[in-house]
């Protein structure tokens, strides 16, 4: 696995050795647009898995936000298309061999939380894990990081002010949650939402946690914002969809713009 994570790091250097990355999720890989930007594909990429589901473009670019040397991971690859969760945290574990010190996560995620709806932008606590597994299970990558990592500030507090900040500086509402990650693909059950609602989850999704341990695991600073796309079943009054995921995220993908390319400026 190390050799696979050593020829994309290899690889996405020839684009630039930015100190910042940003993985935009569902529906959300144009929300970022790079001045000079140099891309290349995932199937370009060696080691690389290749996603397979709408909304995912598939493509790391480098290039200049605001003067800034920037990373930006367009789409994702997941647990449900049948990659291994060490495959999955490939990109943002060749991201740690690059240099990157911070990575901006986003996704696409269901509402549980009163108060919570469509095309909220939420900031993101903290996680519950329910995939049934970790990307760091098996050999630890030393070169990487520890054997137990710490996952007790797993979001990074500053980060989280600093993104607060910005928000309300851009009259952008920007809300706080907890997100809970699940196996997919199919959306969950309404006795499961109430389940999850109970251990204490404001969101859920089918991403973004194996890629936070990996990154936390790495030393790298995260800071991870959703883009509320739909009522959590049984809370929905329609079936759900994932043309309404995608429907939503477009709706919302300005706002968001706004928000990264004025706080990725200000991250350290």
């Amino acid at each position: 696995m190390m050799e696979r994570i050593e020829r994309a790091a290899e690889a996405i250097s020839r684009l630039g050795r930015p100190e910042v990355a940003v993985v935009l999720g569902s529906g959300l890989s144009g929300v970022l647009p790079l001045e000079g930007e140099r891309k290349l594909s995932f199937s370009e990429i060696p080691g690389f898995p290749v996603p397979t589901v709408a909304g995912h473009a598939g493509e790391v670019a480098v290039g200049r936000v605001d003067g800034r040397e920037v990373l930006i991971q367009r789409g994702r690859v997941h647990y449900y298309e049948g990659h291994e969760l060490a495959e999955v945290v490939i990109p943002v574990r060749a991201y740690a061999l690059l240099g990157v010190k911070t990575l901006v996560i986003t996704n696409a995620s269901g509402g549980i939380a009163d108060g919570l709806s469509p095309g909220d932008l939420v900031l993101i606590t903290d996680h519950i894990n329910m995939l049934g597994g970790n990307p760091l299970r098996g050999p630890n990558l030393e070169r990487l990081g520890p054997r137990f990592p710490d996952m007790t500030a797993a979001y990074d507090p500053e980060l989280k002010e600093r993104a607060k900040e910005v928000a309300a500086r851009l009259g952008i509402e920007l809300k706080e949650g907890v997100y809970l990650a699940t196996p997919g693909p199919s959306y969950e059950t309404p006795a499961e939402i109430r389940a999850f609602k109970v251990l204490g989850a404001d969101l859920v999704g089918m991403s973004t946690v194996p890629e936070v341990i990996a990154a936390r695991h790495a030393g790298m600073r995260v800071l991870g914002i959703s883009c509320v796309t739909n009522y959590a079943a049984g809370i929905a009054k329609e079936p759900l969809s994932h043309e309404e995921v995608i429907e939503t995220t477009r709706r919302k993908a300005a706002e968001l713009g706004r928000l990264l390319f004025a706080l990725i400026p200000e991250l350290n």
